[in-house]
């Protein structure tokens, strides 16, 4: 079976530091690849696989804001659509755009729909739901207007994360620093708590992080340490008492959840999107629905089982979980065996 990997061009592929679409593609490519499919991974010049590599679009535009996003996605999927000849199907990842060349075309396309950034997408989705074939990456993220296959949890490279039964006395926040995920809400956690929090991640809204989040840094007990690439994300992680994950709106999934607990770290979330699906309340973790129910469930961190939070994550959200999952897709949509 020959398949193409469609990735996003925001970032590399696997991204260096923030990118979970980026990370998802690339651990499929790779799993694919150690499965022995023939792999071709259409990402940006400065990516990497094991499986061959396909790009038009040297460095990501997301490190290069004179770059013009819409004449490099188009330039990026039709390099691909006009060799879609060469592939018994196509995965892609990079969200609606693609699926306006699908009927151009004798090669399926199977879409993973890595959330909906907006409602009003949802209408090209529509337009090719009896043509294409669309994975949840959870549950809780789908959309009564579509058809889908399968959900299939993303799954992480176990190499990339060390389970630690120690670890140290912080709390930490993981994540791009926006409204949605909740970077202040997890200060005021911390706070009322009286633990130390580390924050990690990508400041995506500029304004918010100078006003919600700034004024609170303090390099004392909340601490801000940056975009943090794998090697400092592992070990963050790992030695975080718990991750605080107090989301303000219905995530689709998580990626930093997975991997706090595949580190046997517990985590505290809101419950809302796919936190449910992801966390076993009181036993990988708690499931709450106000800061002040976090802060309350701070005092109960150690009555969490670490081993149980690194079983769950090994059990669900592993990279050969989810290509094994995939590749019974491909074989249903090509009947290829």
């Amino acid at each position: 079976m020959k398949v193409a990997i469609l990735s996003s061009i925001a970032w590399s592929t696997p991204p260096k530091k923030y990118g979970p679409w980026e990370q998802v593609a690339s651990n499929i490519a790779e799993g694919l690849v150690e499965k022995g499919v023939d792999v071709t991974l259409f990402a940006t010049g400065d990516s990497s696989t094991k499986g061959k590599l396909e790009f038009v679009c040297e460095k990501p535009y997301a490190e290069n804001p004179d770059m013009d996003v819409k004449v490099w996605e188009c330039l990026h999927i039709s390099n691909l659509t006009e060799q879609a000849h060469k592939f018994d199907i196509i995965h892609n990842h990079f969200d609606f755009l693609p699926l306006s060349y699908s009927k151009l075309i004798d090669t399926p396309i199977i879409t993973t729909i890595h959330g909906f950034s907006s409602p009003k997408i949802i209408p090209v989705y529509k337009k090719y739901n009896d043509t294409s074939y669309y994975v949840s990456i959870s549950n809780s993220d789908r959309s009564s207007e579509l058809d889908y296959l399968a959900t299939v949890y993303n799954g992480i490279d176990t190499d990339n994360f060390t389970y630690n039964s120690s670890p140290k006395d912080y709390l930490l926040y993981f994540g791009r620093i926006h409204p949605d995920k909740g970077t202040y809400e997890a200060i005021q956690i911390a706070k009322q708590s009286g633990k130390k929090l580390i924050i990690s991640g990508l400041i995506q809204d500029r304004n918010y992080f100078n006003t919600k989040v700034k004024p609170f840094i303090n390099d004392e007990n909340i601490i801000y340490v940056g975009n943090s690439g794998p090697v400092k994300r592992n070990k963050l992680l790992g030695e975080a008492a718990a991750l605080l994950h107090p989301i303000c709106f219905d995530e689709p999934f998580g990626l930093s959840v997975a991997e706090a607990m595949l580190c046997g770290t517990p985590v505290i979330a809101f419950n809302r999107g796919s936190m449910p699906e992801l966390i076993k309340d009181k036993e990988t973790g708690f499931l709450v629905s106000s800061i002040d129910e976090a802060t309350e469930n701070i005092k109960n961190i150690s009555s969490i089982s670490r081993e149980k939070c690194r079983t769950r994550a090994l059990s669900k959200f592993t990279k050969e979980k989810m290509t094994s999952d995939y590749l019974e897709l491909y074989k249903k949509i090509t009947k290829i065996t």
